[in-house]
C-alpha cells in the first residue's frame, strides 16, 4: 500500500459507520431523477444502461439538474443508444446540445460515442474508461461505479464540498482535494458503490449544499469536523478567484426577409461546430477588424456572457443584405434561434 493509501486508509477509520449511514438515509430520501436506477429497483436486480449514465454525467457538468434533465430526455428520444448517437450528424447534436454550454463535451460526446460504438461495448472499470474521449476522472469514477459496480470514487464538487466539511480541511486546496480524493476511495463500500456515490451526490445537492447547509438533517453530522467547530458554511477553503479579463467584439444579426445569416464555427476552438451569427475577432484590447460587409448597420445594444475564462461583451448590430457573403448561409431566423448557442441566442434576441 503507498504512503498516500496507508494515510487515506488511517483517516477512514475515523469514518467507521459513516458509508452505512448515508446508504440508509439515501434508501430513505433519493432523489428521483430521469437518468438514475433507484435505490428500490437496484434491489429488485435493475441494472443502469451505462450510456444513460454517461451521457447524464457529461450534461450534469456545470449546469443544473433541471435544465440538463430537458435535453437528456431529448437526446435519449432521438438517439435512445450508443449506437444511435455515434450515427448521428455532427450538426444536428451540436444543435440539439445549444444551451447547454461548454460545447467541447458535445464534441467529445461524439467522439466517444462513436469510439464505444466501433469498439462494440462500454469498457467496464474506471481507468479503461478514462481512455475515451471527454471522460476524465470524476466521470469515470462515476460511470465505474453507478453503472458497472466498480468499487471506484466519484468526487466531483459537491463531494470535495462535503469532505472538506466533514474534514474542516483548512490545508492548500490542491492537496486538500488530493486527501479528499483518496479517502473516498477508501470509504467505498464494495457491495454498493453505486449507491454511495448518488448518495453523496444527493447529500451535497440537497442537504450539505454551498449556503445554509442542513445540518439538523443531515445523516453523517456525527462524523463532521466543521460542524463540531460550528463552523460550517466555512469550509471548503479555497484560493481566491482571479477577476475575468474581458474581451469585446462586435457581432451581426443580418437579416433577409425572415432569414439571419449564420455560419458554422470552426471545429477547433471555443464554441466549436457550432451555428453562429457572424462575429468579428474577440479581443481584451483593441478593435478587432471588421467583415467587408459590416460596414453598414446600426449598433442597437450589447450582450454579454460569461465563459469559464473570460466575460465577454459583444456590440449587436443590426443589417440588411440582398446576398450571402461567401462562407455564410441563410437560414430561417426562428430555427436558427435554437440551434445557437447562448451568446448568439441573445444577440439575436435582441437584433430582432
Amino acid at each position: 500500500m503507498r504512503s498516500g493509501e496507508k494515510t487515506a486508509h488511517a483517516v477512514s477509520t475515523r469514518f467507521d459507520g459513516l458509508p452505512a449511514a448515508l446508504l440508509d438515509w439515501y434508501a430513505r430520501h433519493a432523489r428521483d431523477l430521469p437518468w438514475r436506477i433507484g435505490p428500490g429497483e437496484r434491489a429488485r436486480g435493475v441494472t443502469p444502461d451505462p450510456y444513460r449514465v454517461w451521457l447524464a454525467e457529461i450534461m450534469l457538468q456545470q449546469t443544473t439538474v433541471p435544465h440538463a434533465a430537458r435535453y437528456f430526455h431529448a437526446f435519449t428520444e432521438t438517439w435512445p443508444t450508443v449506437e444511435d448517437l455515434a450515427g448521428a450528424d455532427d450538426g444536428d447534436v451540436m444543435a440539439a446540445w445549444a444551451g447547454l454550454g461548454y460545447y467541447a463535451r458535445a464534441r467529445n460526446l461524439l467522439k466517444c460515442a462513436r469510439a464505444v460504438a466501433e469498439a462494440g461495448a462500454w469498457p467496464k472499470t474506471e481507468d479503461a474508461l478514462r481512455s475515451l474521449p471527454g471522460i476524465g476522472a470524476y466521470t469515470a469514477g462515476a460511470v465505474a461505479a453507478l453503472a458497472f459496480g466498480e468499487r471506484a470514487p466519484a468526487v466531483d464538487g459537491n463531494v470535495d464540498r462535503v469532505f472538506a466539511r466533514l474534514l474542516a480541511a483548512k490545508g492548500p486546496w490542491k492537496e486538500e482535494k488530493a486527501r479528499i480524493a483518496a479517502l473516498v476511495r477508501a470509504l467505498v463500500p464494495a457491495d454498493r458503490p453505486g449507491e454511495f456515490a448518488e448518495a453523496l451526490m444527493d447529500l451535497g445537492a440537497t442537504i450539505c449544499t454551498p449556503k445554509r447547509p442542513n445540518c439538523l438533517l443531515c445523516p453523517v453530522r456525527d462524523w463532521c469536523a466543521a460542524h463540531g467547530e460550528g463552523e460550517v458554511e466555512r469550509y471548503p477553503v479555497k484560493p481566491e478567484k482571479k477577476a475575468r479579463p474581458q474581451r469585446r467584439g462586435e457581432v451581426y444579426a443580418v437579416f433577409r426577409g425572415g432569414d439571419v445569416l449564420v455560419e458554422r464555427r470552426p471545429d477547433r476552438g471555443l464554441l466549436g461546430g457550432m451555428l453562429a451569427l457572424p462575429t468579428t475577432e474577440w479581443l481584451e484590447s483593441g478593435m478587432a477588424e471588421r467583415p467587408g460587409w459590416a460596414g453598414g448597420g446600426d449598433a442597437i445594444g450589447e450582450v454579454r456572457h460569461v465563459f469559464t475564462h473570460f466575460e465577454l461583451r459583444l456590440t449587436v448590430k443590426r443589417l440588411t443584405l440582398a446576398d450571402a457573403p461567401s462562407g455564410f448561409d441563410w437560414m430561417p431566423a426562428d430555427e436558427a434561434g435554437e440551434a445557437f448557442p447562448s451568446v448568439f441566442r441573445k444577440a439575436l434576441k435582441l437584433a430582432r
